[in-house]
């Protein structure tokens, strides 16, 4: 099982919940009861569900996810929530939600697995921009 810690923009921590390893830190994050939005629908195009990692920060990235974080400097130390599987104990700050947001749709609902079918890269420490975790 993975261990999930959900903070607020004031560091504070809203919720904690467990969910089975592997499935997707989004569809995690929406079944707790969060209201993270995913307007393309998991494909790592949007970068709507984009969160900061506090702790358990994955030392992998998509090919999909790496390239659309790299399109942007606005994007540096943020993660998308669609291309991460849930493992260990992961504590994370969602960025744009439905209650923060101008948008009242989150999109729609990601399936299970990962889409695009994920090419997996291994990041070293020192590739993770650790610096704006709250």
């Amino acid at each position: 099982m993975a261990y999930i810690t959900v903070y607020n923009e004031d560091g504070f921590e809203v919720t904690q919940f467990e969910v089975p390893d592997g499935k997707r830190l989004v569809l995690a994050l929406e079944d707790a009861g969060i209201p993270i939005l995913h307007r393309c629908g998991g494909y790592a195009r949007c970068t709507t569900c984009r969160v900061e990692f506090v702790r358990g920060e994955p030392t992998r990235i998509t090919l999909a996810e790496q390239t659309r974080l790299a399109s942007d400097t606005q994007l540096q130390g943020v993660r998308l929530a669609c291309q991460i599987l849930c493992e260990g104990k992961m504590a994370v700050l969602p960025l744009i939600r439905t209650d923060n947001a101008t948008i009242e749709d989150a999109g729609t609902r990601p399936l299970d697995t990962l889409t695009p079918d994920p090419e997996w890269k291994d990041l070293s420490d020192d590739e993770i921009d650790h610096e704006h975790a709250p």
